[in-house]
């Protein structure tokens, strides 16, 4: 099937529920055996590959501001430390991102998701210290009857890299803008929009996680692929949209 990765990028039709900053983002993914994802993902979704090749990604950041349409941020109360594990998928032709987890620091962001988005956020307690060009991230998941799982990283910023070019890995990895979600057997596609990617090049320093094992992946094998966030990005998030009944 043809995957239009272009056209999902223009600007959803209707209001956005809310709009959220994201910052400090870092990139991590790993190629892996398609066959290991399959049975952790719905079967109406077909894993997404580049080059015949499917991948899984973590992604600690920061939202300093989350708020819904129309109303002001309260930062003391929205902002929020995330960190998400991640692979992609298709549904005719819409490419989109499937969440494996989404841990997050702020309790009320949690229960929110859960409720408003179906998806499989869990709490965390979590940290980031921001000194210069380098970035500390640790969190460990502490959710009532959630397989425990943490992360600890600390990188350096660098140079700041060109947008993602369409047909490129890096392209197919970041430019993602649709979500999927299971609720009640049924399938749901959630929009968001934003400017491309602001990327920069990132320094590795430390990195210990359990975030992948804890879905019952073994630890990927190679080496990691890295991109920074260079700047923050300002993100609309529209309502789940039913695009497939149940089975």
């Amino acid at each position: 099937m043809e995957i239009d990765r272009l056209t999902i990028r223009e600007p959803p039709e209707g209001s956005p529920l809310g709009y959220q900053i994201w910052d400090k983002l870092l990139f991590m993914h790993w190629a892996v055996p398609e066959e290991l994802l399959r049975p952790l993902i719905p079967d109406r979704l077909a894993i997404d590959t580049f080059d015949g090749g499917a991948w899984i990604g973590v992604t600690p950041f920061s939202m300093p501001s989350i708020r819904p349409a129309l109303l002001p941020s309260v930062p003391l109360e929205a902002s929020t430390l995330e960190l998400n594990v991640r692979t992609y998928v298709h549904f005719e032709g819409v490419p989109g991102v499937w969440f494996f987890s989404l841990d997050a620091s702020n309790v009320m962001a949690v229960i929110g998701a859960r409720v408003g988005f179906a998806l499989p956020y869990f709490h965390a307690r979590m940290e980031m210290e921001d000194r210069d060009r380098d970035i500390r991230f640790e969190s460990r998941r502490f959710h009532p009857g959630a397989e425990p799982a943490r992360f600890a990283a600390h990188w350096r910023r660098g140079d700041a890299l060109p947008d993602a070019e369409p047909g490129s890995l890096e392209f197919f990895l970041i430019e993602r803008y649709c979500l999927y979600a299971i609720r009640s057997g049924r399938l749901y596609r959630a929009r968001i929009h934003h400017t491309p990617w602001p990327l920069l090049q990132v320094e590795l320093h430390s990195f210990s996680s359990t975030m992948i094992e804890s879905h019952g992946l073994p630890t990927p094998e190679g080496d990691h692929l890295l991109h920074g966030q260079s700047a923050p990005l300002e993100v609309g998030i529209w309502p789940l949209k039913k695009v497939a009944d149940g089975e």
